[in-house]
């Protein structure tokens, strides 16, 4: 992850999409080997599966340190005159940005686990209806995922070379990037929900109801892009702690209560905890579009 985030910010990022193309098919490989015992391999069962992993992240590390050496080797940028001694003031500063940003993810992250917990508590149609459109949401997220990383490597060196007009056109490029693909997507929910439902399930109801869900998180998902777009930007400025605190305050404190309230007490089931999800989803886009607009506008990020 520390290569990763290292060549991204140098503005290399196509070895890393080999990197981690390249991992999965080992991975996938390695656990058709492993865990059958296919090509003159034992058969280890599911610890095969944890072999292969292992295989395929040591892989990657190594990948990614090798694209490091290769390049420095040819173009240096200073790396190797930097000391290989303990820094505590420069880990503090790492810190005091990285403990937020690692917290913002899990809270991001924990809530859709959580909702998925409480899933289970409904039926098992509904246990799958969140998991597929968990899937469906999750595959089309990594586009503005990759454009708020993108977002955070561009605006960082527009700080880092006192641009403050470059700050805000990187911001507003992924901004816009972001929206067009979302809006363009929640048009495929609109238009073919079903198709897109029955590449996980053939089940009549599954299908009814995860619709109905993905619909209602089609209409909402153009404000998850501007949070993941909006949080890359401001880590770019070198604001970690509000994504967090209004992650934790919109996810946590309003949307899962507002789910579990419409699942439960209002009994719409999972439909209920989609829309109560997406409502935080949807405050944290437009608080965070306003953060940034605010913050991108001031300049003593590159004045001082």
């Amino acid at each position: 992850a520390v290569f990763r985030r290292y060549l991204q910010a140098m503005n290399v990022v196509r070895p890393v999409m080999v990197a981690l193309i390249t991992a999965n098919v080992i991975n996938a490989l390695g656990n058709y080997m492993l865990v059958y015992g296919r090509w003159g391999a034992p058969a280890f069962g599911t610890n095969g599966s944890a072999y292969a992993t292992l295989a395929a992240r040591i892989y990657l590390a190594v990948f990614l340190f090798a694209v490091i050496w290769w390049r420095e080797r040819r173009t240096p940028s200073g790396l190797h005159d930097v000391p290989f001694a303990l820094d505590l003031g420069r880990m503090r500063k790492i810190l005091w940005l990285g403990v937020p940003a690692a917290l913002q993810i899990t809270l991001e992250v924990g809530v859709f686990a959580m909702a998925s917990s409480l899933a289970g508590r409904i039926s098992p149609q509904a246990i799958a209806v969140n998991q597929i459109v968990l899937n469906v949401a999750s595959f089309v997220f990594m586009i503005p995922l990759g454009l708020g990383a993108a977002a955070a490597v561009r605006v960082g060196q527009a700080v880092g070379r006192r641009d403050p007009v470059g700050v805000r056109l990187a911001g507003k490029s992924a901004f816009l990037l972001a929206s067009a693909f979302m809006i363009v997507t929640a048009i495929g929910y609109l238009i073919v929900p079903r198709q897109l439902l029955g590449l996980f399930t053939a089940d009549d109801a599954v299908l009814r109801m995860g619709t109905t869900v993905l619909w209602v998180y089609g209409a909402l998902q153009l404000f998850d892009a501007w949070q993941v777009v909006f949080t890359g930007a401001l880590r770019g400025l070198g604001d970690t702690r509000t994504p967090m605190i209004l992650n934790f305050v919109c996810h946590w404190l309003i949307g899962l209560p507002l789910g579990y309230w419409l699942c439960f007490g209002r009994d719409w089931g999972v439909l209920g905890l989609w829309l109560g999800l997406s409502v935080g989803l949807t405050i944290v886009g437009i608080v965070l579009a306003a953060v940034w607009r605010a913050r991108s506008r001031a300049t003593s990020y590159v004045t001082a």
